[in-house]
């Protein structure tokens, strides 16, 4: 079974092509620019090099047939015609509470993936765009949407629900939802296999570092907690948001400077986070070559960082009862080997060590705690893709 993945943004497009009865990645790419000037496919066959078609792409639908048309080409091409796609799974960002698993794409999925766009304004209209520009390039082909959101909806209502009058819950659905929630079950579940555990015996916390950031207790296989919110905002320090900050200095700052909500919204999302304390950059291998050479804010910045990380691994351990292993993922939490070790610092009273020759890894799996720990410490970097289509061809088989 080949199965397509897609990940659809309002003016992109990601995709592989995996091949389940081996798990391989045939190809993979990324459709930039798809309704502006300068569209463009970069395309990967596994094996060989990238390959740039620039093209008009006017639409999704233009994007996907240019997939199609790169991927049976005769040159850089993995497959000799279309038919040889059997599914496809999408990523999906917001399920709210109508979906707690995958599902076969149907058009009443479609319908509450719409009436979740409130929820997730600028990403449930570019996923359900990515879903019938496919339908309609490739129809009859069976289809399957995979939420970000779906993983947390295990969180008991003690840790969803927000202090709010309860009929703003009953009437707008104001909760918390939390989101990377396909690479937190993926890393847990990795997480079990290399501790030759059934993840129904773990207390796991997931640690999803980027610039967006994420942490989640995993309790016997199941979310029980995750620090995202009602939004992606919500939570730790990120790249560029603010992560949890007390909600009257949203009015402080709109009166304060004249700015409207909306405004104050965008500094929240967009300027904030490690870049708004630093002034330097977003990007936190820039903040540590800049904290090595002195500067306080990029300092400042990355100790922020390391000890929300921190707080939130002593705040889940306590909301489980204990932690059997914590995981790093994600682009920063897989290579930032400083940034691991000095999160991990001062938490030896809970069992958790980090031993600084495992420690010094990249990208791959590996357990950096110290031999005999009693809580395991793990790198696992993350595989959305995968588990969109391990998820597409379980529904479908």
């Amino acid at each position: 079974m080949k199965v397509l993945v897609i990940n659809a943004g309002s003016s992109s497009l990601k995709y592989q092509l995996i091949d389940m009865d081996t798990q391989a990645v045939l190809a993979k790419g990324l459709c930039e620019r798809i309704g502006l000037e300068g569209s463009c496919l970069k395309h990967t066959p596994s094996g060989k090099d990238a390959v740039t078609i620039t093209e008009a792409m006017g639409d999704h639908s233009d994007a996907i047939k240019l997939v199609i048309d790169a991927l049976i080409d005769a040159e850089h091409g993995v497959i000799s015609d279309m038919k040889e796609i059997d599914a496809v799974g999408h990523r999906v960002v917001h399920g709210g509470e109508f979906f707690n698993g995958s599902v076969v794409i149907t058009d009443d999925v479609k319908k509450k993936i719409e009436e979740c766009n409130v929820l997730a304004p600028l990403h449930n209209p570019a996923n359900l765009i990515g879903i019938e520009a496919c339908q309609k390039t490739m129809p009859g082909v069976p289809m399957v949407a995979v939420f970000d959101t779906a993983f947390h909806q295990t969180m008991p209502a003690e840790a969803f629900m927000y202090g709010l009058p309860y009929e703003m819950y009953e009437k707008h659905k104001i909760r918390k939802y939390g989101f990377h929630g396909t690479s937190h079950y993926y890393v847990a579940n990795r997480c079990a296999a290399l501790m030759n555990k059934p993840i129904e015996e773990l207390k796991i916390i997931t640690c999803h570092l980027g610039n967006g950031s994420s942490i989640t207790a995993v309790k016997n296989g199941k979310s029980v907690d995750t620090s995202m919110g009602f939004t992606p905002l919500a939570g730790m320090l990120m790249g560029t948001r603010s992560g949890v900050i007390d909600p009257a200095i949203i009015p402080f700052i709109a009166e304060k400077e004249g700015m409207s909500v909306d405004e104050v919204n965008n500094m929240l999302n967009k300027k904030s986070g490690v870049q708004g304390i630093s002034g330097v950059s977003s990007d936190f291998r820039d903040l540590e070559a800049a904290s090595k050479e002195g500067n306080k804010r990029a300092a400042l910045a990355l100790a922020m960082f390391e000890y929300q990380v921190k707080r939130y691994i002593g705040f889940y351990a306590a909301a489980m009862g204990g932690v059997d292993a914590v995981v790093f993922t994600a682009g920063v939490g897989e290579n930032s080997i400083d940034l691991r070790g000095r999160i991990l610092s001062g938490l030896e009273f809970m069992g958790i060590t980090c031993d600084a020759e495992k420690n010094n890894v990249r990208g791959k799996d590996a357990e950096i705690s110290k031999d005999g720990a009693k809580v395991k410490c793990f790198v696992i970097p993350t595989n959305e893709e995968l588990t969109i289509a391990l998820d597409t061809q379980k529904l479908l088989a």
